[in-house]
């Protein structure tokens, strides 16, 4: 039986909020033992985690694999592979492919395709509407017996308040979260980035904050009559976090979460016609990444999600009108949040690791996102002091299309456990240099 030691580490337990000093011993592929001075048999692969965080095996419960339709961006395998160098255990891989996954055979295809390329863990998401296109529900029972652990028609907003109704009455029945992309099309119909002076300035049309807003409450309202759990993607906006805080005050079934890039940059970063700062929702104003952080420290914001969503060169390399939204995540997510969360003080490192780890499991009901004595090895090795570049064409991804080429972020993933199977996921030996931005 394949056993492994994770010396001298620096054990993060988040549901305790603790951080100590401590061995792990993995044996068959469950966590054996966490403690001071523990020794394995004499076949044990011994780890040595001397000067690094031994976490959870980090969840991103918002990815974009691509696979089936688009290869091109991405694949199951090298989406999975960006995972694993991003410290990623698992990640919920969205329904808006080509075909959508809205049936069990494409949420089937995609669980297959997953266990050959043996990288990080994969969850499916399912279609809430059948093609996404709103007009019919997907079948859900059927889904959910296939492996689909949330419904969403990501990409899209479900604007049909009695379809969605329909939708959120079904996952409640099912007891499976409706996650949502909040977005009213009638008011962010042609627009390329945040509404306001920059984009004025820069002659693009805008997204108003209201688009999210309006549509977050209704979500909110519909989950309060549906007791159905409501989970809001990507959220943007300050007026959006006050909605749901106001909702989780009344007792109302809803989490969220925020990416990285929402929460560091700013609309400002469209200057100079970015198109890799090209994302939807777009990125906000200043007072926006401050509501946000304010979301995530009060507990609002219950997750951080990449919203991983790669493109090939030549879509992104022209006009920005004509670019696609998204920029990729997974590679640069746990620096980001090292950097500009715990570094500062936004959040403390139990805090920030538990919005990786226990509450996405929690949220999709995974038997994930904890270090304790007979839970799935599913482990994450981080270095705190570790500082690297971020260098696009260093990507496992095949999507290069990051807004974050040339940072310098501090807190680097060195190694991934996945069921007992481990990856060295940096080279050990010195840090990158770099100047700081």
């Amino acid at each position: 039986m394949t056993s492994f030691i994770i010396k001298k580490g620096t054990v993060v337990d988040p549901l305790r909020e603790k951080v100590f000093p401590a061995d792990v011993l993995v044996v068959g592929g469950r966590i054996a033992a966490i403690g001071p001075g523990l020794a394995g048999q004499k076949e044990t692969t011994v780890i040595n985690a001397e000067g690094c965080l031994v976490l959870p095996g980090l969840i991103d419960m918002h990815v974009h694999l691509r696979e089936p339709g688009f290869e091109h961006k991405e694949t199951i395998a090298s989406g999975t592979r960006a995972a694993l160098r991003g410290g990623f255990t698992a990640v919920c891989a969205m329904p808006n492919t080509r075909p959508v996954c809205d049936r069990a055979a494409v949420a089937g295809f995609v669980l297959d395709r997953a266990r050959a390329a043996g990288n990080a863990r994969v969850y499916p998401v399912g279609a809430l509407s059948k093609g996404s296109e709103g007009k019919e529900l997907a079948p859900f029972g059927e889904m959910r017996d296939a492996g689909v652990v949330a419904f969403s028609d990501d990409g899209r907003w479900l604007a049909d308040a009695h379809l969605m109704r329909r939708a959120m009455e079904y996952a409640a029945m099912l007891d499976v979260p409706v996650i949502s992309h909040c977005e009213d099309p009638a008011l962010s119909a042609g627009g390329v980035m945040n509404e306001g002076f920059t984009a004025t300035i820069l002659g693009l049309r805008g997204m108003p904050a209201a688009a999210e807003e309006v549509a977050v409450a209704r979500d909110i309202l519909l989950a309060e009559l549906t007791g159905c759990h409501l989970h809001v993607a990507h959220v943007s906006t300050a007026g959006a976090v006050r909605l749901i805080r106001e909702a989780k005050a009344r007792g109302v079934r809803v989490t969220a979460e925020v990416t990285p890039h929402h929460f560091t940059l700013t609309e400002e970063a469209v200057r100079g016609y970015d198109t890799n700062a090209k994302v939807n929702p777009p990125l906000r104003t200043a007072a926006d990444v401050a509501a946000l952080k304010e979301g995530l420290a009060d507990g609002t914001i219950d997750v951080i999600a990449t919203d991983h969503a790669p493109h090939s060169r030549e879509e992104k390399e022209t006009e920005f009108d004509a670019a696609p939204f998204g920029m990729v995540g997974l590679e640069t997510a746990v620096g980001l949040v090292f950097t500009e969360l715990v570094s500062p003080g936004v959040l403390t490192l139990p805090q920030a690791v538990a919005k990786m780890t226990v509450n996405p499991a929690r949220i999709l009901r995974l038997e994930a996102g904890v270090l304790a004595e007979g839970a799935v090895a599913d482990i994450t090795l981080v270095d705190p002091e570790r500082e690297e570049v971020v260098e696009p064409e260093r990507f496992a991804s095949q999507g290069k299309n990051t807004a974050f080429g040339g940072w310098q972020l501090k807190g680097t993933p060195v190694g991934v456990m996945v069921g007992g199977r481990w990856f060295e996921v940096r080279p050990s030996g010195k840090r990158l240099p770099g100047k700081k931005r």
